[in-house]
């Protein structure tokens, strides 16, 4: 069984290609640039070649694009959009054209003037597959396990930062579970659009599940022996772009909560992770310093855990800290956790994969040349 694992973040994404006949050391690994980072690379070249813009694709996960974009039109060069191109950078279109960009069909698009065409999509799998072909890997897949952060498209009116937070806090509130993240395609709620777009991007029938990312951090930090032995544990993400710390009892969690890991400091992390812990946390202290939530799904603890696990690009933060973090390391790879799991995910959504893929993932280190 071969399943192709995309986590996408801001700054990069991470491709597992697991293969349930090989050792999972001996799979298929690849950190490359974002999707985003990848269009930004591509809007800034149109901007220093002083050339038109044209974004066309679906809604995608913003950041490094949408500061690429208001640096383009700051310049005083044109910006075109189809309404979902355009939607990556605002839920409401009356609010990207205020910025400045012209929403427009594909049928509508500029002529008579240089003008460079980006398009938008956080799924790339003919890239994916060129990258695999250079090196002799065969490009057929029997599943896909997508992940991505998805803000949701928020109601006018309503924080994108708060509507982010219900739905991890009315997610847990269903199911007590990280699995509970997880979402065969047709099940995806309407409103994660991000979700929605990236898997309507796949072009090929094979079973696929999505799994937001900090889920899918905290439950790739488990396969990490020193994690998952702990019983009781805190995993902190800090990705990129977001800061997510759960306390959990194994897959179960007692509390948690998200910021943005730019707006934190290193000493407000150990502060705030301290304070979920006995539960000390509130709403107001992290909404209110411009990150999205705190939520106490078993109630406080009362103590602290055996372990508080770190993963994540920007983990170096806390290298020293007062928390006496353990840098998870799940099958020998911190950069891969969230592939390990999706691929969780994808064995409980399609139960007659579970055998293959926990056979692999749990058995002992080996060496299949």
């Amino acid at each position: 069984m071969r399943i192709l694992a995309i986590d996408m973040g801001t700054g990069t994404q991470d491709i597992l290609l697991f293969d349930s006949e090989r050792a999972i050391e001996n799979c298929v690994k690849m950190v490359m640039p974002s999707a985003t980072e990848i269009a930004a690379r591509r809007i800034r070249r149109a901007t220093a070649g002083g050339r038109s813009l044209f974004l066309t694709g679906v809604t995608m996960g913003g950041g490094p694009c949408h500061w690429a974009l208001e640096a383009h039109l700051r310049a005083g060069l044109p910006a075109f959009a189809t309404p979902d191109a355009a939607r990556t950078f605002d839920d409401d279109l009356d609010q990207v054209s205020a910025q400045g960009v012209t929403i427009v069909t594909d049928d509508e698009a500029p002529a008579g003037e240089p003008i460079d065409r980006v398009t938008l999509r956080d799924l790339d799998l003919d890239a994916v597959r060129a990258a695999l072909a250079a090196f002799e890997v065969e490009t057929d897949f029997d599943g896909l396990a997508i992940g991505c952060l998805d803000h949701g498209a928020a109601p006018p009116g309503y924080s994108d930062r708060l509507f982010r937070f219900d739905h991890l806090r009315e997610t847990v509130a269903r199911r007590n579970d990280l699995r509970a993240f997880a979402f065969r395609p047709a099940e995806i709620p309407a409103y994660l659009t991000r979700a929605r777009s990236m898997l309507a991007s796949r072009d090929i029938d094979v079973p696929a599940v999505f799994l937001d990312t900090g889920p899918a951090a905290a439950l790739g930090a488990l396969h990490d022996e020193r994690v998952r032995n702990a019983g009781e544990q805190v995993v902190i993400n800090l990705g990129n772009m977001h800061a997510l710390a759960f306390h959990l009892r194994g897959t179960r969690i007692q509390s948690l909560y998200e910021h943005h890991t730019g707006e934190m400091s290193d000493v407000q992390i150990e502060d705030f992770t301290e304070r979920l812990i006995s539960g000390d946390l509130t709403q107001h202290d992290v909404f209110g310093s411009k990150g999205h939530g705190v939520y106490y799904a078993d109630g406080a603890a009362g103590g602290v855990p055996a372990i508080v696990a770190v993963t994540g690009p920007q983990r170096a933060r806390l290298r020293g800290s007062r928390l006496r973090p353990y840098f998870a390391a799940p099958h020998g790879d911190m950069m891969i956790s969230g592939c390990f799991g999706m691929l969780d995910a994808f064995a409980e959504q399609y139960p007659d994969s579970r055998a293959a893929i926990e056979a692999r993932l749990h058995a002992h280190v080996g060496n299949d040349d």
